[in-house]
């Protein structure tokens, strides 16, 4: 019954290629043949291989399941492969187009790396959002020598693959925050961020070195002092001493806290269809897939970020004003790709295996 009206309905609605999955291949001479045999116009039915990533479930029964189970908040969830997630994730239109045209259409089955996805993303964002400072997991830095009350501004650019995006002012001051990942009390080797003893670059701002470090009752770091060199204002020093880290920071006195998430594949497993009779697509579940970090610092002119307006937080990762939970006075940000290239080394792996 269903080839009876399949053919039918696509006739009466002016359907002129009628374009299916592989399963309706062998489906195609019974939709011709009750065409013919009633005589009315006769579309023409294609079939092409369905697209599968990696990582992720396609099947609309199955992300219904997901959805109804509370597995994730909605279609719109950023972690779904729907549209409305994947713009709500901060995707550009154009590089979702772009994956498609790359993609292509195929009559074999194949397993497409979500990693060409997120690097075609990764280079129309990293043409066009604006760089801002974004300190996720804040550790006070304070620079003993600088004077009390001061606040300068550092001039910023805005995007260095646009020169027509311009600069921006960044106060900066006294108390800062920086990244607790760039300070080690013991760095390991090869660690070239602050540490005590070592000088590095704060981004448009100063050479900084690091002196003491105060602690909690539980022995974690909480603070570190450092001095500052005012001869090497905007990140070069006279004399052309180097430095081997340059590290990001927002004023403390300045900055506006903001809601981060973080996301992650939501599976497990490359293909999460392929499972033995006795498993089930659930049970690969990523059930660390969502990050939600409170508190971090980001520069104060982010306040005035549109719902659905994307950035790149400098040495972070791209990052999208959230469309529906996004405030003024309670930032929402998603994670929409980190700046690392997977895709990269994986293409430059299998050019190096030819």
């Amino acid at each position: 019954m269903y080839d009876y009206a399949h053919g039918q309905s696509d006739s009466i609605e002016g359907v002129t290629h009628s374009l299916c999955s592989l399963e309706y291949e062998d489906h195609r001479p019974l939709y011709d043949w009750f065409l013919q045999a009633i005589g009315i116009y006769a579309p023409r039915q294609i079939e092409f291989a369905r697209l599968n990533l990696s990582y992720t479930v396609l099947s609309k029964r199955k992300l219904i399941k997901l959805v109804r189970e509370g597995v994730v908040n909605g279609w719109n969830d950023p972690r779904m492969p729907t549209l409305s997630g994947m713009r709500r994730r901060g995707y550009p239109p154009e590089a979702v187009v772009e994956f498609i045209e790359r993609v292509g259409v195929s009559k074999n089955y194949s397993m497409v790396d979500i990693a060409l996805l997120e690097a075609i993303v990764r280079e129309h964002l990293n043409k066009s959002a604006p760089r801002v400072m974004g300190v996720l997991r804040p550790l006070k830095l304070v620079i003993d020598n600088y004077p009390e009350g001061q606040v300068e501004e550092m001039e910023a650019v805005n995007n260095p693959e646009d020169p027509a995006a311009g600069t921006r002012k960044l106060p900066f001051s006294k108390v800062l925050y920086i990244e607790q990942d760039d300070f080690r009390e013991t760095p390991p080797p090869k660690y070239h961020r602050l540490s005590p003893g070592v000088e590095v670059r704060l981004r448009y701002a100063y050479f900084v070195t690091a002196t003491s470090l105060v602690k909690n009752d539980l022995g974690e770091v909480v603070e570190v002092h450092c001095t500052y060199d005012p001869a090497t204002r905007g990140g070069d020093a006279p004399d052309g001493r180097k430095v081997k880290a340059t590290i990001h920071w927002v004023s403390a006195q300045h900055a506006i806290s903001a809601e981060v998430r973080q996301y992650d594949r939501l599976f497990t497993r490359i293909n999460p269809d392929d499972t033995e009779e006795d498993e089930d697509f659930m049970d690969y579940l990523n059930h660390d897939s969502l990050e939600v970090i409170n508190g971090a610092m980001l520069e104060p002119g982010l306040v005035s970020a549109a719902p659905g307006s994307r950035w790149q937080f400098e040495r972070v990762g791209y990052f999208a004003a959230d469309a529906f939970d996004h405030r003024a006075e309670a930032p929402v940000f998603n994670r929409t790709v980190g700046l690392r290239d997977t895709w990269a080394k994986i293409e430059g792996a299998q050019k190096a295996a030819r």
